[in-house]
């Protein structure tokens, strides 16, 4: 049974993948309030959902936690900033989102809030309340038109293509909020389902302030979800696909950061480097079997703890493997 652990207060919110807030360097901020989803997509590259193997906890954060957060980053990176909620599930399923969308719109130099979904939980009802709490924009994960296909896809018996398409064209004709259309190209289970999607986006209005589309490429993670079917694509074959599938219909698909308004922007300074040992304390369980979650003694940053389930209060002492985009990954030594 997947345990759900709420983030302590006082717990920072940078330095973990799967919870608060991560800085790659540019005036997108991405958001992720939990880690939870209602899917079991067969591609997923964090094993999301109620079937997953390899997650033995899921996290949430409280709202004015995060905002605190969210609002010193914003400050240190400037104006023109995006929010992406994006998560390692799915932000719908934040009980608080509503809320969470409205605060950040409050803070000044925030420019665009959006969000990252498979839809599954959209409704009238909160498509309505987020469109009056400020969001932005949605990007839709929506991966086949083909509603068997889509429910193969999605691991999800339930999955309802033609619902999340009705609530997707409600967004872009009864609110304020935008529609980009984002499926993940999985190779060569969802190569016929391209095209309609494509035209699909045109037909329902997507794009009404920027692109119409993002298609995304299906990468192969270590801890991530996977079938034989499934076959493995370079960005070479992605890009010229895409540049292919565009010029087919008269859409540009091989797009750039620019086209999303991304641009460089100040970043937070990284306390730690790979290599470094740093002293941590053990806060709660690890995202994924065989990991613990910890904090650094100067309560800077989180450190995922790997290769070993720790009991909380513990201290331990981190080898870094990782502190990019300031992502902190270590074993204990």
């Amino acid at each position: 049974m997947v345990k759900l652990f709420e983030i302590p207060d006082g717990t920072p919110l940078v330095g973990s993948v799967s919870f608060g807030l991560i800085d790659r360097g540019t005036n997108v901020i991405q958001v992720r309030p939990s880690s939870a989803c209602p899917l079991n997509c067969i591609f997923c590259s964090t094993d999301a959902g109620p079937c997953s193997k390899r997650r033995q906890a899921e996290y949430q954060v409280r709202l004015d936690h995060i905002m605190d957060w969210f609002r010193e980053l914003v400050r240190i990176k400037g104006d023109s900033i995006e929010a992406h909620i994006d998560t390692v599930g799915d932000p719908f399923i934040y009980p608080h989102l509503e809320d969470l969308v409205h605060e950040i719109v409050s803070v000044s130099g925030v420019k665009t809030v959006s969000l990252q979904t498979h839809g599954y939980l959209m409704t009238e009802k909160n498509l309505n309340s987020l469109s009056a709490s400020g969001l932005s924009r949605i990007n839709l994960s929506l991966d086949a038109i083909d509603g068997e296909l889509g429910k193969k896809l999605s691991g999800t018996p339930s999955y309802d293509i033609g619902k999340i398409i009705a609530n997707a064209r409600y967004a872009l004709e009864n609110t304020n909020i935008d529609v980009l259309l984002a499926p993940v190209w999985v190779h060569p289970l969802n190569d016929s389902q391209m095209d309609g999607l494509v035209e699909l986006a045109k037909s329902i209005g997507a794009g009404k302030r920027g692109p119409r589309l993002g298609i995304q490429k299906c990468e192969f993670h270590r801890h991530g979800r996977r079938t034989r079917e499934m076959k493995h694509v370079t960005w070479f074959s992605f890009y010229r696909y895409m540049k292919e599938l565009g010029e087919k219909h008269g859409e540009k698909l091989a797009l750039r950061p620019s086209d999303f308004g991304i641009a460089p922007a100040n970043r937070l300074e990284e306390p730690f480097k790979k290599g470094e040992g740093v002293r941590a304390r053990v806060i709660g369980p690890g995202w994924l079997k065989g990991e613990s979650l910890a904090v650094s003694k100067d309560l800077k940053r989180t450190i995922t703890v790997v290769g070993a389930e720790l009991q909380e209060g513990e201290d331990v002492r981190v080898r870094l493997l990782r502190s990019k985009d300031n992502i902190f990954v270590g074993r204990p030594g």
